[in-house]
């Protein structure tokens, strides 16, 4: 039984045309660099990065508590490192979960809750983990089931070198829910994946690398060697079969993930309890296959000397279902499928081989690679370092997690778990109910928990975090786009700059950053990339435009957007450069001119609102025939100005075809407030 290997390849590039309008209103601009300050590790090294992620793994493990689990490798990462009991995903399914890791952005900023949709659909300038490493500098590269959308893996931002996958295979309806077989470890995706990893090792050992290696079980069809099975010949796993007391509406019973398996009962009949036991076994082996392949990747990073300075990061992407409240698989909101494995090792950590319960998530891993590898924390993140946890894990940490599941939003806290949708409500005690057998949101003792919760639910997860976040004393770091060093990038070091474009010998020789002997746009956009950034550990930052610079922002936005150069630090350099025109809150509503203009084809139509309103344009010609109605909807009050905020027209008439060359006139409409301006399409 073999299986085919598929290389990954580039990515095309992404290009937007972007653009900025002149006559914004005078007045502050705003935008904090961070909810949180960022926090450095005591070493002043930066390690390289083994990231290693398991899909549909549960905690499952000897180091969690688990002693008839065969997971020596596993485990060994443990010993050196910190075990999390309480993580928890943002979303239990795997491309939405695996976006949050990725991305350090919760569901609802990546708009992500499904298998299909790749987030740079949604949220393309994100900045990824990969990416903001290959960005500091790092070589990354990725192998395996990394992503469950493969274009990630092809994402030229994110990887130095295109990824590669072993190829998955169709499923066929006459497949069994499990099988072992008499064959060795590299017969299967993950053993080729382990013998791939191992060679990218020696290739990349001399580098500073960021590597992620992803293996696909224990994911459904539960297949291994034979060997692994017969580790569990004779055991007893520990999974508690609970019962349900949870209406069904609210979550239904055995998510359609084992029954489309040969061996399974498809008309909604209970499994069989001796059906259940293979499933947990076989489950349970695919584990132990893939703890062996782990294996293989770390005793060759040893046996490089590149241990002691790599941190290891060990995580599954959600929880999962084996029986527990009548449900086998993940994607509902139960305890079972968000809580996920999580290990973090880093190089001389003191508090080593520990067990933490601090409540954390697995959108915090962005954050603490970066601080463990004294990388800047980028602003954007919504999660929190845990390298304070890593030091000390018994400090007083977050008070709660946050997950979801399209419309359902739940919130865990040490004792409880409260969820709800729509209508519908569920609370479970783990102080008398650790299995979440019994729902008692309808009972009058709780009601009291119950509204307390609901309303940390709608504050939302920075409700929730620690109250004194910890800083320490570093040694500070020089930052090259720093210009005035003053420990913090910000629009000052641009004025810098922007102050001497042109000069050929400038008297503070850092406003030339990238040393070309010319001093001009592309320098600003370097340093724009990293605004907010700071060399010393503590407080949030914030980054404001005076009045009389606003313009000036304009400017280098409009220049910046005459470079030929689609490369990552531009892209983020106008990005940065455009929140703070974004974040200008107008005083009044106003129709701004379109841009370009004249055009041909397409224009955008900026405008500005002072209050929340329900926004169109409509477009009319010389004889006043209606030509175009551009619905937009309602829209909170902000600056809409750039490509993706601004109103788009294509240069179309309403049933789709082009329309002559002249002169239009479009009619804003923003409320009670409506006004007329005229645009040339040039042919």
């Amino acid at each position: 039984m073999k299986d085919n290997d598929q290389t990954g390849t580039s990515s095309p590039t992404f290009s937007r045309r972007e653009f900025i309008s002149t006559g914004l209103k005078a007045g502050a601009a705003v935008f904090t660099t961070s909810l949180f300050p960022s926090l450095n590790v005591a070493s002043n090294t930066q390690y390289n990065v083994l990231f290693i992620m398991v899909d549909d793994l549960r905690p499952l493990l000897g180091c969690y508590g688990h002693p008839e689990m065969h997971t020596p490798n596993i485990d060994s990462i443990a010993e050196r490192g910190t075990v999390f009991n309480r993580a928890y995903c943002q979303f239990p399914l795997c491309s939405p979960s695996r976006t949050a890791i990725m991305t350090g952005l919760r569901p609802d900023t990546t708009r992500i809750s499904e298998n299909r949709t790749f987030f740079r659909e949604t949220i393309p300038d994100v900045v990824t983990l990969p990416q903001h490493f290959k960005d500091s500098g790092y070589h990354t590269q990725s192998i395996g089931k990394v992503a469950h959308i493969p274009d990630f893996q092809d994402d030229m931002y994110s990887w130095s070198v295109p990824s590669w996958r072993p190829l998955w295979p169709r499923f066929d309806e006459t497949t069994p829910s499990w099988q072992a077989f008499d064959v060795e470890d590299d017969e299967f995706r993950d053993g080729k994946t382990a013998i791939r990893a191992v060679q990218v090792l020696d290739q990349i050992k001399n580098d500073q690398f960021f590597l992620t290696v992803g293996f696909y079980k224990p994911h459904l069809p539960l297949r291994a060697p034979r060997k692994y099975f017969d580790l569990y010949e004779n055991t007893s796993i520990n999974i508690p079969f609970t019962s349900r007391d949870t209406p069904i509406d609210i979550n239904p019973p055995f998510w359609n993930e084992v029954r489309p398996f040969a061996d399974i009962p498809n008309n909604w009949e209970p499994i069989p309890y001796s059906k259940m036991l293979e499933l947990i076994r076989a489950y349970a082996a695919t584990i132990s296959y893939v703890d062996a392949q782990i294996g293989l990747v770390l005793n060759k990073l040893d046996a490089l000397g590149l241990t002691d300075n790599t941190v290891i990061v060990f995580c599954g992407d959600h929880g999962y279902h084996l029986g527990e409240n009548e449900n086998w698989g993940k994607n509902i909101v139960y305890e079972a499928t968000l809580h996920s494995p999580l290990i973090v090792s880093i190089p001389g950590q003191q508090a080593s081989g520990k067990n933490t319960d601090a409540l954390v998530e697995l959108v915090d891993v962005f954050p603490t690679l970066c601080d463990a590898c004294q990388i800047p924390i980028l602003p954007e993140l919504e999660g929190l370092s845990m390298i304070p946890v890593i030091d000390d894990p018994e400090i007083p940490w977050k008070t709660a997690t946050f997950s979801q599941r399209k419309k359902k939003r739940t919130i865990r806290t040490d004792e409880f778990r409260y969820s709800e949708e729509g209508r519908y409500k569920e609370l479970y005690d783990y102080r008398t109910d650790p299995y979440s057998e019994v729902d008692v949101a309808v009972d009058p003792e709780y009601t009291e928990i119950v509204e307390q919760l609901s309303e940390r639910l709608r504050a939302g997860w920075q409700e929730a975090l620690p109250e004194n976040i910890p800083t320490r004393v570093v040694p500070s770091k020089t930052l090259i786009w720093d210009i005035n060093a003053d420990g913090i990038v910000d629009v000052e070091d641009l004025l810098l700059i922007s102050n001497n474009f042109g000069i050929e010998l400038p008297d503070n020789p850092k406003v030339d950053v990238n040393e070309d002997g010319n001093v001009n746009i592309i320098d600003l956009l370097i340093v724009a990339a990293h605004l907010g950034e700071s060399s010393q550990a503590g407080s949030p930052r914030t980054i404001s435009i005076a009045d009389q610079h606003i313009h000036r922002v304009e400017e280098w936005i409009y220049d910046a957007h005459k470079i030929k150069d689609a490369s990552p630090i531009y892209r983020k350099g106008i990005k940065n450069l455009e929140m703070l025109i974004n974040s200008v809150v107008p005083n009044e509503t106003r129709l701004l001119p379109n841009y370009p203009n004249p055009f041909n084809p397409e224009t955008w139509i900026p405008y500005d609102l002072g209050q929340d309103a329900d926004v169109s344009v409509h477009i009319h010609n010389l004889k006043g025939e209606h030509i175009r109605h551009l619905r937009v909807g309602f829209q909170t009050a902000g600056s809409y100005r750039t490509p993706s905020r601004a109103v788009h027209w294509n240069g179309r008439n309403s049933i789709g075809e082009p329309v002559a060359s002249g002169i239009y006139f479009y009619t804003f409409t923003a409320g009670d407030f409506t006004t007329t301006r005229k645009m040339l399409i040039r042919k």
